[in-house]
């Protein structure tokens, strides 16, 4: 009988641009995902962030996304990447190292059948969109100059230290045990305690702004939360590094998770204030997409349904309850309430995750069961032990992150404040983009009577001649 060589179609057959450790698929899913997260900062909360505030602050607004996003970039791959994903250096921190070397960038990633390259620009565009995050509670009166030195300082000096902590494999959560899918505390309760942080150093907004804020194009800002809730099947659904069963699960939970939260925060505005806001809408998506990113790939269709309700209820709650019966909220100026929609959110879901992670989804997942198991699959299968275990270790996360992000994003502020004003001058809020950038967002008629008002015109030269009339 003749024996016939078994050959690889030719476009399966690895060469130096295909090495046979790489998985196309898994690639070419990898590269669409990092796109779609890079998505939702650029143009998503650009647009979002930009037509949800005064008019005078829409430049201002989506200017501080797209430094972000830029400097983000640059710095993580000239050493923000290797100290949160390189060589272990201390339990909490990497090597530091530059990530820009082409043979570096064509080897194969610690996780993944993928180069590091597109690891390099996945894991970047996750960090671009935290320090985007952060901005969210800065809007309307934040010196951009000083922006300008917060972004590279925070990169490197927390947000570098929770991703290895609790995404490397090295990190001493991560060795832990803790469930962090897709960057709830990454990410989210970072940005949410961060941000809020840096609110309390940089101060409020002018008080006639806190007491009326309207955004300028709703219709603008609901088409920037549509861009970041459908880019989230790429920030949830691209964090299993491969294309699985679990990466489609990761998908369908998250936007389960999201229309059970939107849904309920909707509810509650009609049961509570007689009308449905679409603003309050906007702010049940985000809170939905928040809580369910630590568990997206590890919890069942019903679990995510729980976890949208709760979501939708309870930063409500903190939100419209007890942030306006609280001094201490009151005094800090959170511009689009990142510590209710992120912090709070993410924490919830970290939580959550504790207790409806199942055993064999994270194994799927992980790679090991190990101490994987939430509590309500722990007291089921008489491991109660080690269910208690994980939200325990679910909690040390969350302490760790609030802690490590007041600290840190305090420190960088005072930094900051030696050299330059974290705060824009009263008579440079009191204009707004035509004082910080010199442009504005619309040319609208009626605009130019408005600049001739007396007030205007003394602002203007309060503000050192900045502003150009046109």
């Amino acid at each position: 009988m003749n024996k016939t060589a078994f050959s690889m179609p030719p476009n399966l057959n690895p060469d130096q641009a295909s090495p046979d450790w790489m998985n196309k698929g898994d690639n070419a899913w990898q590269l669409t995902a990092a796109t779609l997260v890079g998505l939702q900062s650029i143009p998503g909360l650009l647009i979002l962030y930009g037509g949800s505030v005064k008019k005078k602050w829409a430049v201002n607004s989506a200017f501080m996304v797209l430094y972000a996003f830029a400097c983000v970039i640059l710095c993580w791959a000239a050493w923000g990447y290797r100290f949160s994903f390189g060589d272990k250096m201390i339990p909490f921190w990497g090597k530091p190292n530059f990530a820009l070397d082409g043979h570096y960038l064509m080897e194969q990633t610690f996780l993944g059948k993928f180069p590091n390259a597109t690891m390099v620009y996945f894991q970047g565009v996750f960090a671009a969109i935290t320090l985007v995050l952060i901005a969210g509670a800065l809007l309307g009166r934040m010196n951009f100059y000083a922006w300008m030195l917060f972004v590279p300082l925070w990169l490197t000096f927390s947000y570098t230290i929770t991703a290895f902590s609790i995404w490397c494999p090295d990190g001493f959560l991560a060795k832990m045990g803790i469930i962090d899918y897709s960057g709830g505390y990454v990410i989210h309760l970072s940005s949410g305690v961060a941000g809020f942080t840096a609110a309390y150093w940089v101060g409020p907004r002018l008080t006639q702004d806190r007491q009326r804020f309207p955004p300028n194009n709703i219709l603008l800002m609901l088409f920037g939360a549509g861009l970041l809730w459908i880019g989230w099947t790429g920030f949830n659904g691209g964090d299993p590094y491969v294309v699985s069963v679990d990466a489609s699960l990761a998908v369908i939970n998250t936007h389960i998770c999201t229309a059970a939260s939107l849904l309920t925060w909707l509810l509650l505005d009609i049961v509570f204030f007689r009308k449905p806001s679409v603003i309050g809408a906007v702010q049940g998506m985000i809170t939905g997409l928040v809580c369910i990113t630590p568990a997206a790939g590890v919890v069942q269709g019903w679990a995510a349904v729980i976890m949208g309700i709760c979501s939708g209820s309870i930063p409500w709650f903190t939100m419209m309850v007890i942030h306006k019966r609280s001094e201490m909220f009151q005094k800090v100026d959170d511009t689009m309430a990142v510590l209710h929609t992120h912090a709070i959110a993410g924490s919830l879901g970290g939580i959550l995750s504790g207790i409806f992670a199942v055993p064999k989804l994270n194994r799927l997942f992980y790679g090991t069961s190990g101490h994987f198991i939430g509590l309500f699959y722990g007291l089921a299968d008489k491991r109660t032990h080690e269910g208690f275990r994980q939200i325990g270790v679910q909690l040390v996360g969350v302490v760790f992150v609030v802690v490590l992000n007041i600290v840190s994003t305090s420190i960088i502020c005072v930094v900051v404040q030696i050299f330059m004003p974290l705060r824009m001058s009263e008579e440079e809020m009191e204009i707004g983009d035509e004082a910080a950038h010199g442009e504005e967002a619309y040319a609208i008629w009626g605009d130019e009577e408005e600049k001739l008002d007396p007030k205007y015109e003394l602002a203007k030269s309060k503000a050192g001649g900045q502003v150009e009339m046109v």
